[in-house]
């Protein structure tokens, strides 16, 4: 289905499932279907609600980049979930996704009832490297607009931190790279742009204000976000580390059977994180 959120935009949503809702957010490049390998396992408890972030699938994509900042993507979440008729959710976000939900729930800290943040950061706090990721950023914008989509995935799937998905069976490769050349162009472009994280402030001076338990998965291989995820979790007021053993940025995809039961546990446990605990849990198989 697709909801208006705001005059100038309209976000696409997958829905399955009944229960309390439980919001998707995939990550850049992603669609609703990026969640298909987990979504069923989660859809037996919940009422499951896969949204497109603006710019990505069948959402729109303005061609203000200034649209999709990330204040606005929180609001247009609010939004969305006001026209549903939802006044509380659990969130599940990944990488952007994950970004995404973290702002939410900074801004609506009353309308999260728990958070998995997956292989998410609260930001770059350095103003140097934020400002050098900005520019990268903007370079990456400009060639996918000059070069075309499939000139642009090719090479995304290059970058190291996708290394560990060349080990995917072809089936979902193939599947993961036809997600990538359906997006558009602009609203790639724009979504760096206005969401990339050179362009998103930090949060780490605000991640008390998250009230709701927090579960931060990361992969055991993405030794880079395991260390932000464990700062995370330490700095949350209700957060718990979980690593998954012989995956990289992205558990939904390369272990997608854990990653499922790890979530289902954590969004129905009575206090899912604990006041104050702040402890990694390797899982494995």
């Amino acid at each position: 289905m697709r909801v208006r959120v705001a005059p100038d935009l309209t976000l696409s949503v997958e829905e399955r499932g009944s229960g309390a809702p439980l919001v998707l957010l995939h990550g850049f490049t992603g669609s609703a279907r990026s969640w298909d390998a987990v979504a069923d396992a989660w859809a037996e408890r919940f009422r499951v609600l896969a949204v497109e972030l603006i710019g990505h699938g069948r959402s729109d994509a303005p061609a203000n980049a200034r649209r999709y900042g990330m204040e606005r993507a929180a609001g247009d979440l609010a939004a969305l979930l006001d026209a549903l008729g939802i006044a509380g959710t659990h969130l599940v976000g990944y990488s952007l996704g994950g970004r995404v939900s973290l702002r939410f729930a900074i801004q609506h800290p009353d309308r999260v009832a728990s958070l998995v943040l997956e292989s998410a950061s609260a930001g770059i706090d350095d103003d140097a490297e934020r400002a050098a990721r900005r520019a990268r950023d903007e370079v990456l914008a400009d060639r996918l607009e000059r070069d075309g989509i499939e000139r642009f995935v090719e090479l995304w799937e290059r970058e190291p931190l996708f290394a560990t998905q060349r080990a995917l069976p072809a089936s979902v490769r193939a599947a993961l790279r036809a997600t990538r050349l359906a997006q558009r162009p602009h609203g790639l472009a724009n979504s760096l742009r206005g969401m990339g994280a050179g362009a998103a402030e930090p949060l780490w001076d605000r991640l008390a204000r998250v009230r709701a338990p927090v579960l931060v998965v990361t992969g055991a291989l993405d030794l880079r976000y395991c260390e932000i995820a464990a700062r995370l979790a330490a700095a949350l007021p209700r957060g718990r580390h979980a690593v998954v053993a012989g995956a990289g940025h992205a558990p939904h995809l390369e272990h997608p059977t854990i990653l499922a039961r790890l979530g289902l546990e954590f969004l129905t446990s009575e206090d899912a994180a604990g006041e104050g605990e702040h402890m990694r849990v390797e899982v494995s198989r």
